[in-house]
């Protein structure tokens, strides 16, 4: 690749090339304030390659590439090179990663204890994980949430926060302009903005902590809290991963424990103050 830079995220490193500079300078910038990595040997491999030998010219187009791709992904336009970058890294992880059971799901801590929030696209996750850490919780992870098969633990993923449409809006009138990337206008998902996890944040990514709560939030609807059955909650965790096959039997028992020790809920909400407030009722009545 003729441009490249390396980052680390909790446990793991990404090397990712370009034929373009613009998506590793996006990177670079994206991920200032996170550590140099301790390695030059990279966990995982991202390339960001002209579709065709033209597209690196003529209407740029970039393929997701790396050590493990989709041969049916769709090119982007190079003014969402970032995207790409962050869709690449997110696809090696979903298909290569194998120390680490994934969930798809963010994730906060506070007080030792780790609530992960786990739901369908556009239930809202990846804003209350915002709007959580904005309120004193550390941000674990917005993406993935790694259960070490081991311990149990909730080790931290902590990449920068995708926000998308309105939150966009929301978050940017609390926090910091400094906090956010640029404005992807017109993506797949409508307009993105990815928000940088504070500095405790990234200081604490290699601290991992016990799961104390598993919730499925929905946005858009009335305000409610229902159970989950464990039954019910294994089997909607089963889909929520990308590698519980390919772990075998140290999927299916660390999934197991997950929902044999950890209260386990879902919130309907209707909007974020009442979203909020549901999970500081359910958090508090913890014991």
């Amino acid at each position: 690749m003729r441009h490249s830079t390396t980052v680390t995220i909790g446990p793991r490193t990404f090397r990712i090339g370009s034929d373009w500079r613009a998506p590793v300078d996006a990177v670079d910038a994206l991920y200032r304030d996170y550590p140099a990595p301790a390695s030059l040997i990279p966990d995982y491999t991202v390339r960001l390659e002209a579709a065709k030998f033209a597209r690196r010219l003529i209407r740029p187009s970039v393929a997701i590439c790396g050590d493990y791709t989709l041969p049916e992904a769709v090119p982007q336009s190079l003014a969402h090179g970032l995207i790409s970058a962050e869709m690449a890294m997110n696809l090696q992880m979903a298909l290569g990663e194998r120390r680490f059971l994934l969930l798809h799901a963010s994730s906060v801590e506070k007080g030792g204890k780790v609530l992960i929030m786990t739901g369908e696209s556009g239930s809202g996750k990846s804003t209350l994980s915002a709007l959580l850490a904005s309120r004193g919780w550390r941000f674990m992870g917005d993406e993935f949430a790694l259960i070490d098969p081991l311990t149990g633990d909730v080790c931290p993923f902590p990449r920068p926060i995708s926000l998308k449409n309105e939150a966009i809006g929301v978050m940017r009138g609390m926090l910091p302009a400094t906090r956010f990337g640029p404005l992807q206008a017109d993506t797949a998902k409508g307009d993105i903005c990815h928000l940088i996890p504070d500095d405790a944040a990234i200081a604490a990514m290699h601290n991992p902590a016990p799961p104390a709560l598993i919730l499925f939030p929905a946005y858009g609807l009335p305000c409610d809290i229902r159970p989950v059955g464990k039954s019910e909650a294994f089997v909607r965790l089963t889909q929520a991963s990308t590698n519980y096959t390919a772990l075998g039997e140290a999927g299916f028992d660390a999934l197991a424990r997950l929902v044999k020790n950890v209260p386990i809920g879902a919130i309907d909400y209707p909007d974020t103050d009442t979203a909020l407030a549901l999970v500081d009722e359910l958090w508090a009545a913890l014991p």
